[in-house]
């Protein structure tokens, strides 16, 4: 018999890792939704009018294995040194147990924000131990579950402190000694909203009468360490607000900000087992004394009860202002940094307080010793007091030894042209050391030094600091993996279920393209170093703006904004500084319909720009004679208008050149949010239909994993007239956060996501979200009504009413909690319409998972209509009661349905079912008797037994 070759060849079908169904579903889903083709199903959802041109191509798919094979030589362009550049950022030694079992583990990598708590009870307690960990290093009351970098975290104490303080000054203090970085994050916070930033010496050019508030560093970027509690009381007598900027590790040996009387720090936990990445992603903390906890930016994890009255976690006061506040918050904070945080808190875990201090103690040490050497040679090292980092008065010498430097192996940081600074950290070793004495001309022995203490007289910390038990647990490595394993089985994660978010796309994080992360020549790589020891990162950036431009029809693409909420942030900025260059300042209008994300008004009133608000239309359209209208009254005073785009209300508005066009004619720039890009990659380009600029998330449409609450990446996208005036331009918006391409770590997934999808992929892979959604829809429609469809299509989401339920009691909330007894993670509720959910199922998921989703939602139907009939009881049913536990099991039943009916309905996994590990959290209770830290001893009993 002759052997007949296979048309199959693995490389043909390289996406499929992507996209979830099969050929043949694909089929049978399009007959589902009474489409003939996919082709056709694409042509009646995206109006012809708006469809790109020419398609995607930059060459054909990678394999995996050629993938990371261009990766490896990618990364071996960049030169690995041993960092002592300092300046915020650290070497640190990541314990492997934590990179194996969170960096890298699926379960923490793709989970959701813990905006439904009883499916995220393992993440939640792990940023309560991140929270508990930061009130005690730093003597404060409250902290929240992290913000995005130091800088960015200064912004906000700055407009924290703005907000509380009592009198009515309008400017904000900044040590001098402060991080290059963030003075110029705080400038660029301050200068739209009409704040003037004094920067100078704490001790000299503070006059806290004319200021409403000010941020210290401590220790300061060039070593200093002083006791800011004589500013800090005077600020206090004059209304102002206090706040720190403090190195968390330092915190374990030096006195605490809360017990120098500061309000508010803030500071990075990089240095917890966090890798430099070139800049992030890393976990910054804000902590608060209990009057501003209200008013703190971020998310706060707190203690509740559930309807057992047993302890549960769950997201507390949510102070995420723009939700609250809008066009009048002066935060937009919507992205923390959990996957991060909750490293950095296990790292604390494992090696608890005595660890943490023994690891500082020995860096204080080490820096002891390279500065005594360095006097030995002659030279003049500053301050006599320090921490980890010294500054050397070298004169004319400073680039004979900075050059002499990087010939050992070590980056040292250029201070003007006279000085270098050094910093210390867990990872420097003796022979770091004696590299650095060479590099100044002397060739002494590390052992020929003896060492002694020069921390600051006066602010060695005598307070106790992790006093709790987590912190004191057995670190053996099987009890610290299973601890993690244990917390990490109490969450649904997208490596269990569909997660199916509207407007927050939560798709494969494929594992090859996760790879590349931990490589060391991505990780190990300090923001700061010289740039020709990153030519791998700049040929990742370079081609992965070019293929994001290709994908957008914009012109120019700046990597800084490291969320989302920050690229819409940078967005308006940069449109104000086109604008003020064509001296046309008085343009501050933003029109922003009343759909929009609640960042969209936040950003635009951050940007210092007026909102006026646009009504929908009753189809959820922009209503265009409204758009029209306000369009004409700002006239000369339009700056921009916000559209996201599809809708939020998952459909592809056919007005949207008008509104562009219109927005032209009035001289405004058009901003259109990217959350949805995800239905637009390959089929639509922003650039080419009117918009302006558009920020791109990165950790949605382009892989990055979501990381239960960020890590995330936000570039923006420009057209050619805004490119000069993009964030790090000279004559651009200002630098929005700490690190130059925000978190550059990250871009090395997405860039591996388009090299193993090529053009093709990717539009095949908007196709088949499209096709998901859809069919979705089409199974859903029977039992529920899906709003805002257009000729019976949607995008890539679509919306269902639960409000059919209400005359039988069931809400929103009934049907989503419902849910998680099907194993499932909910929808978007009631966003954009109250009492909805937006579903968002994604081009990752197979037929089977969708199917799976249907059954359970058709089959939660049916239970409301029971309870509607009279066959269930209207209080006492399996929709009220959800979610069910196990040990709702034990023990007596009373209640009106069975137990399989409780814990096994349609759609749920009978042997993989997954167990919610609390029921119904109080979410009333918890506001009331507010616990943001972890709880005392003898209420983990139960939790240990």
């Amino acid at each position: 018999m002759a052997f007949q070759e296979s048309e199959y060849h693995p490389y043909d079908f390289a996406n499929r890792r992507h996209i979830g169904p099969s050929p043949a579903e694909i089929a049978a889903m399009l007959a589902t939704a009474g489409a003939s083709s996919l082709d056709a199903l694409i042509d009646e959802t995206v109006p012809a009018g708006i469809r790109q041109a020419t398609p995607l191509d930059w060459g054909p798919a990678l394999s995996e294995q050629a993938a990371l094979h261009r990766l490896r030589l990618t990364a071996r362009k960049n030169r690995v040194l041993t960092s002592m550049i300092g300046q915020g950022y650290h070497g640190t030694v990541t314990p492997p147990v934590i990179q194996r079992n969170i960096l890298e583990n699926p379960a923490w990598y793709t989970a959701y924000t813990p905006y439904q708590p009883e499916i995220s009870q393992g993440r939640l307690e792990a940023l309560l131990n991140f929270q508990t960990m930061i009130c005690d290093l730093t003597g404060l009351d409250v902290a929240n579950a992290s913000l995005l970098d130091e800088a960015t975290a200064a912004a906000e104490a700055m407009a924290l402190c703005q907000r509380s303080a009592s009198n009515k000054a309008t400017a904000f203090f900044v040590d001098h000694h402060c991080h290059p970085q963030t003075i110029a994050v705080i400038r660029t916070r301050a200068e739209p909203l009409g704040w003037e930033v004094i920067v100078g010496d704490p001790v000299t050019d503070l006059d806290p009468t004319t200021v409403f508030g000010a941020i210290f560093q401590y220790p300061g970027t060039y070593g200093h360490c002083p006791d800011f509690s004589a500013q800090i009381a005077a600020l206090h007598d004059a209304g102002a607000i206090a706040s720190v900027a403090a190195d968390p590790l330092a915190l374990t040996l030096l006195v605490p900000p809360g017990e120098m009387g500061a309000d508010i720090a803030i500071g990075s936990t990089q240095r917890f087992g966090v890798p430099l990445g070139f800049g992030g992603p890393h976990a910054a903390y804000m902590a608060v004394r209990d009057p501003l906890k209200r008013s703190m930016p971020g998310r706060i994890v707190g203690v509740s009860i559930d309807a057992r009255g047993n302890r549960a976690y769950r997201l507390s006061l949510q102070t995420r202002e723009q939700h609250i506040r809008r066009e009048k918050a002066t935060s937009n904070i919507c992205t923390a940094q959990a996957l991060l945080a909750v490293m950095a808190s296990m790292y604390a875990v494992f090696h608890g307080p005595e660890g943490l201090r023994a690891i500082a103690q020995r860096i204080h040490r080490k820096t002891v010793r390279l500065a005594k050497g360095l006097e030995s040679l002659g030279f003049k090292v500053e301050p006599e007091a320090f921490f980890d980092t010294i500054t050397v008065e070298v004169g004319g010498l400073q680039g004979v030894i900075l050059k002499a430097a990087v010939a050992e192996g070590v980056n040292l940081r250029k201070i003007g042209t006279d000085r270098i600074g050094i910093t210390l950290d867990e990872r420097t070793r003796r022979e770091h050391t004696q590299a650095v004495w060479r590099a100044f001309g002397g060739d002494m022995l590390d052992r020929e030094l003896d060492h002694d203490i020069r921390l600051p007289d006066g602010l060695i910390r005598t307070s106790a600091y992790l006093t709790h038990p987590i912190f004191h647990m057995n670190r053996a490595e099987a009890e610290m993996t299973r601890y993690m394993r244990r917390l990490a089985d109490r969450d649904l994660a997208l490596d269990r279920a569909m997660i199916p978010l509207g407007s927050c796309t939560m798709k494969l994080n494929a594992t090859a393209e996760m790879m590349a992360l931990s490589w060391p020549e991505f990780a190990d790589i300090h923001p700061f170093v010289p740039s020709d020891q990153t030519e791998g990162y700049q040929e990742v950036i370079g081609d992965l703006c070019a293929k994001l431009c290709a994908i957008t029809g914009y012109d120019a693409v700046s990597m800084q904004p490291n969320s989302g909420a920050q690229g819409e942030y940078a967005g308006l900025l940069t449109i104000r500084a086109y604008h003020a260059s064509r001296g046309d300042e008085a343009r501050n209008i933003c029109l922003i319909p009343t759909s929009a994300h609640g960042t969209n008004p936040a950003s635009a009133q951050m940007a210092g720009m007026k909102v006026v608000v646009v009504r929908a239309a009753e189809n959820g359209d922009i209503d265009l004679d409204d758009f029209r209208a306000k369009a004409e009254a700002a006239g000369e005073r339009l700056s921009c208008c916000m559209v996201t785009y599809p809708s939020t209300h998952g459909v592809f508005e056919e007005t949207i050149r008008e509104v562009c066009e219109i927005t032209h004619a009035h001289g405004g720039q058009v901003y259109m949010d990217g959350a949805n890009m995800n239905a637009l990659v390959g089929l639509v380009r922003p650039g080419e239909i009117g918009s302006d600029v558009s920020h791109m998330n990165l950790h949605k449409t382009f892989c990055i994993p979501h990381g239960g609450g960020g890590p995330g990446m936000g570039p923006i996208g420009v057209k050619a007239h805004l490119a000069p005036f993009l964030p790090g331009r000279p004559d651009g918006a200002g630098r929005v956060s700490a690190a130059d391409f925000g978190s550059p770590s990250l871009l090395v997934i997405s860039w591996a996501y388009c090299l193993m999808m090529g053009g093709a992929g990717l539009t095949q892979a908007t196709k088949i979200a499209i096709l998901n959604a859809n069919y979705i829809a089409a199974r859903l429609a029977e039992a529920y009504p899906i709003l805002f469809a257009r000729n019976g299509r949607v995008a890539h989401e679509c919306i269902v009413d639960t409000r059919v339920f209400k005359d039988a009691g069931v809400t929103v909330d009934d049907v989503a909690k419902r849910l998680i007894d099907c194993g499932f993670h909910a929808p978007t509720m009631s966003w954009p319409v109250a009492g909805t959910l937006m579903i968002e199922p994604t081009e990752s998921e197979p037929k089977a998972e969708l199917d799976r989703f249907a059954t359970a939602m058709l089959a939660i139907a049916k239970e409301a209509e029971a309870i509607r009939a009279g066959r269930m009881d209207r209080e006492n049913n399996p929709l009220r009661n959800a979610p069910h536990t196990v040990e709702d099991l034990v023990g007596d039943w009373d209640r009106p349905y069975s137990r399989e009916a409780a814990c096994y309905p349609p759609g749920a996994f009978r042997v993989d079912k997954y167990w919610a590990p609390v029921n119904r959290v109080d979410n009333v209770w918890g506001d009331r008797n507010l616990v943001c830290s972890c709880p005392p001893v003898e209420s983990y009993q139960d939790a240990a037994e």
